[in-house]
């Protein structure tokens, strides 16, 4: 069986992690991210600005905490 997802994806305190929402030809990209391990939170629009907050939650946020800090 699958789960439905919730209507809202965007991630919050209870749910961290990262949600990339694809531009189309009349909307811009957009991306959020909240940290389960220190708890930073930020957002960005634009195909540039997310290819930017993707990288900085990779190598410091999200999976860096998962490592204990070790890549």
């Amino acid at each position: 069986m699958f789960r439905k997802l919730p209507a809202d994806l965007r991630p919050t305190e209870d749910s961290p992690g990262l949600r990339v929402k694809v531009g189309t030809q009349y909307t811009r990209s957009q991306g959020d991210y909240v940290c389960g391990g220190c708890g930073a939170e930020d957002h960005a629009n634009g195909n540039t600005d997310v290819k930017a907050l993707v990288e900085d939650y990779t190598a410091n946020h999200g999976p860096a905490h998962r490592n204990g800090g070790r890549r």
